[in-house]
């Protein structure tokens, strides 16, 4: 209070009511923007009380897609085994279906990430972008190790000699 009353008394009328007025049409402008600033967060278009919307039931996002990737993630214990056991070279079948399933494990873990933290309804643009960036490494992987197995020693043979060497 007695601070306002020092500025009245030392700053002439007309810059105090000059720098009223410039603030005030600063914030009629500003409240007027459509992407105007809001302290504690970005803009959500509704309420706080509006319901989230839900993607359309689909088999490949629901209980299927859970069983599939429980049964993936148990599968690749014996699957790991098996082409460890055995030769590489002498089963090229366990090489693929090893690389492959791995490929996959790792798609759907990463995938769970960017769903998870990485929502829509916030992120409109990196979600998207993040979203295509790991399916393109995914087929670009896919095809990485597709070529090392059927050109090169294969991904057991690969371990075998990294883990002896």
């Amino acid at each position: 209070m007695s601070s306002s009353l020092i500025l009245r008394s030392t700053l002439p009328k007309a810059l105090v009511k000059r720098s009223l007025i410039r603030s005030s049409t600063q914030i009629r402008q500003a409240t007027s923007d459509r992407f105007a600033y809001v302290p504690g967060g970005p803009i959500y278009k509704g309420t706080v009380n509006d319901p989230t919307t839900f993607p359309p039931p689909s088999k490949t996002h629901g209980s299927y897609h859970w069983a599939f990737e429980r049964l993936v993630s148990a599968a690749l214990v014996p699957m790991t085994v098996a082409a460890f056991a055995t030769s590489g070279t002498n089963y090229p079948i366990f090489d693929g279906i090893l690389g492959l399933s791995l490929i996959i494990h790792s798609h759907i873990g990463f995938d769970s990430s960017a769903v998870d933290y990485l929502h829509p309804r916030k992120f409109s643009v990196l979600g998207p972008i993040v979203k295509w960036t790991l399916r393109a490494a995914t087929v670009g992987t896919m095809v990485g190790v597709y070529q090392f197995n059927t050109n090169d020693i294969g991904l057991t043979e690969l371990i075998a000699k990294v883990w002896a060497a």
